[in-house]
């Protein structure tokens, strides 16, 4: 069975016990090597495929289908609007005011995966740095300890 680079995969129910034990071995100290399905020389792993499979595992420990994507994998307004959770309409304002890089398909926008996750990142420590900011000011206005109750 083949399957392309971007199609999901998900782990069999059935495979629930290996995947917790192989993410115990990847936890173990030590470099991780690899040893072919014919039993071939072991090669040890650079630390960013090892990390990247550790990623891989704890993903589809918690349920999560797998995709594995080239960076400069060009995304449809609607595909891009689905990462960030947003609708296509408000995603293409995004794009009309600048916020984003994008080349047209034709008479389609399209949009490189790797800006659309330098973007979300950014839109991500913002909205945190916004959330710490409001927190600060209600501890300082005594707002915490506080209950409002509605009015009638």
């Amino acid at each position: 069975m083949s399957t392309r680079i971007q199609d999901p995969i998900s782990l069999p129910a059935a495979a629930s016990d290996q995947v917790n034990a192989l993410h115990n071995l990847l936890r173990q100290e030590g470099k991780a090597q690899l040893v072919g399905k014919g039993g071939e020389p072991a090669i040890e792993l650079p630390d960013a495929v090892f990390d990247l499979l550790v990623r891989i595992v704890e993903e589809l420990q918690q349920g999560k289908a797998i995709s594995i994507v080239p960076v400069t994998q060009d995304l449809t307004t609607q595909q891009a609007a689905e990462m960030l959770g947003v609708s296509r309409p408000y995603f293409v304002k995004l794009l009309e005011m600048g916020q984003l890089p994008f080349h047209s398909a034709g008479t389609h926008r399209r949009v490189y995966l790797q800006d659309l996750l330098v973007y979300k990142r950014q839109r991500d420590r913002q909205r945190r740095e916004a959330l710490d900011e409001m927190g600060r000011e209600a501890d300082e206005q005594g707002a915490y300890g506080t209950v409002l109750l509605p009015v009638a």
